[in-house]
């Protein structure tokens, strides 16, 4: 197996970094559980990410008999992989892709201030960090002669593609070879049509977003390598299948929505032959698509790109904790779907037509026939109004098997005032941490995104283009309000949950 000295001398000169690198994560893996259980507080305020119990093995592929490793390492909050966390993604993804490989778990830090908390790492220092570990993890895989598969999930993909763009940046023959590395992506928010990471990066920016006051940098597109790579998203996941047009702000908080309901939902797809992961669609663009594509594009070198397709809207989710909300939510969720799909330029579907291996940036308008758009809505309704009277006919069972909401008196205990004392301590920092957030957002609603908005209204209009230069700072700005609205509602989602649960401790 070819053994390379550029790429291993770029993660030794990063080692220097890694006592500094380990010290915050340690920290913050001592809290690990605490972060996942943040999650988990009350149903009606943020999902659950339902894995917990014993770590991953990080040394499973140690053993110089193993035929292939895969490194595992989790989204944001997720900085240790637990064990059924691994075994999900390993029968799902790892397994199906790469039959015989052991899953070894990673830990990196996972930090995205506030979707892990307001005192947490932010996105541009826990990549820079967990970089660090992934390198020199691989570095003792390749050492050991394993060919290593890289699990990224959420964040942990965007740290996979920093290392690829690495790897790439070094001449041919001292990269590793295709048939020593390969990645598995899913949620990745670099995802080059649709990711998060690439969708506002306007050619006028030069290849990153920096937005300084959260701490994180729109970075781009996940590049075309020679290793075998397969990119897995879910419909109307926020972080990897954003609106086209975020002109359209329904699109827009479907996709935040889809951030908190359906970015989780991976690990956990159903493995049944009529499921979600079996119905996987090959998007054009990818290296084994059947089909023809534009003029002037060439399919992927290696990549496949696969579109999970998710039954219900997320921006519908929360009405659907009750059998009457989600008769409701099904009587508007057809005609809504139409409305939300036409921000990535379809009525039929949540995600961009265009070929998924060509970086894409947003655009103002959809080119659609207004008078499909009618059809599909009236249709629509026909179609909520008949699902809507189908679940009222489940509400009076439901309403009689209610819960038993009686209250074991004699076990009430008054806490003491010390309790009392530290649960209102508690919340005033909850708060000032929510507040802290708030603070970050404006800073950037008031000075990167009015700057950004004025280099592409400059650089449109010295080009002549009246129309781009009005429009596309618009829909800029449309974008990433909605995505500073779901940042400051997840703050204080956050603070709500530690509130409660500071309360709930007095008398539990």
């Amino acid at each position: 197996m070819k053994r390379n000295n550029a790429w291993r001398m770029s993660a030794g000169l990063l080692s220097t970094a890694t006592a500094a690198a380990l010290v915050v994560p340690m920290t913050q893996a001592a809290s690990a559980s605490d972060m996942t259980a943040a999650w988990a507080v009350s149903p009606t305020a943020l999902p659950t990410f339902p894995f917990g119990g014993p770590p991953g093995d990080p040394y499973a592929c140690l053993d110089v008999e193993v035929f292939g490793c895969s490194i595992v390492f989790g989204g944001s909050g997720i900085p240790i992989p637990h064990q059924d966390y691994i075994d999900a993604v390993n029968e799902r993804f790892i397994q199906p892709l790469n039959p015989g490989f052991t899953p070894q778990a990673l830990f990196t830090p996972e930090g995205l201030q506030p979707f892990t908390g307001v005192k947490t790492l932010p996105l541009d220092v826990s990549m820079a960090q967990g970089l660090t570990m992934l390198q020199l993890a691989v570095d003792k895989q390749f050492d050991l002669g394993h060919a290593v598969n890289l699990y990224g999930y959420s964040q942990s993909a965007s740290i996979d593609t920093l290392l690829m763009r690495q790897y790439l940046a070094l001449p041919p023959d001292q990269r590793p070879d295709a048939d020593q590395l390969s990645f598995t992506f899913l949620g990745n928010p670099n995802t080059p049509n649709g990711g998060l990471m690439q969708i506002f990066n306007l050619p006028e920016f030069g290849g990153s977003v920096p937005i300084a006051s959260l701490g994180l940098t729109l970075n781009g597109a996940t590049p075309d390598g020679p290793w075998e790579t397969n990119n897995y998203t879910l419909e109307y996941d926020g972080f990897a299948d954003f609106p086209r047009y975020p002109l359209n702000l329904l699109a827009n908080l479907n996709a935040v929505a889809g951030i908190l309901y359906t970015h989780n939902q991976y690990p956990m797809l159903p493995m049944t032959p009529d499921g979600q992961l079996a119905n996987a669609i090959l998007l054009p663009g990818s290296v084994d698509y059947v089909g023809e594509l534009p003029d002037g594009v060439t399919a992927s070198t290696a990549t496949n790109y696969w579109m999970i397709p998710t039954e219900d809207l997320p921006l519908l989710e929360p009405f659907r904790g009750s059998p009457f909300g989600n008769a409701i939510a099904d009587l508007v969720q057809p005609s809504l779907r139409v409305l939300v799909n036409l921000g990535y330029g379809q009525i039929e579907h949540g995600w961009d037509a265009g070929p998924a291996n060509v970086p894409t940036t947003l655009g103002l308008f959809p080119d659609v026939n207004p008078m499909d758009v009618l059809t599909a809505l009236v249709n629509g309704a026909q179609q909520g109004w008949q699902d809507f009277v189908q679940d009222l006919g489940s509400l009076s069972s439901a309403v009689a098997d209610g819960p038993d909401t009686a209250v074991d008196l004699a076990a009430f205990t008054m806490p003491s005032l010390v309790d009392i004392a530290n649960a209102f301590s508690g919340s005033i920092s909850a708060i000032n941490g929510a507040l802290m957030v708030t603070g970050d957002i404006l800073n950037a609603l008031t000075t990167t995104l009015p700057a950004a908005m004025a280099q592409v209204f400059f650089s449109e209009l010295s080009q002549g283009n009246l129309i781009d230069a009005i429009g596309l700072p618009l829909a800029a700005a449309t974008g990433l309000g909605s995505l500073a609205a779901g940042f400051e509602l997840i703050g204080i989602m956050h603070a709500t949950s530690q509130i409660q649960a500071e309360f709930a401790g007095l008398f539990g």
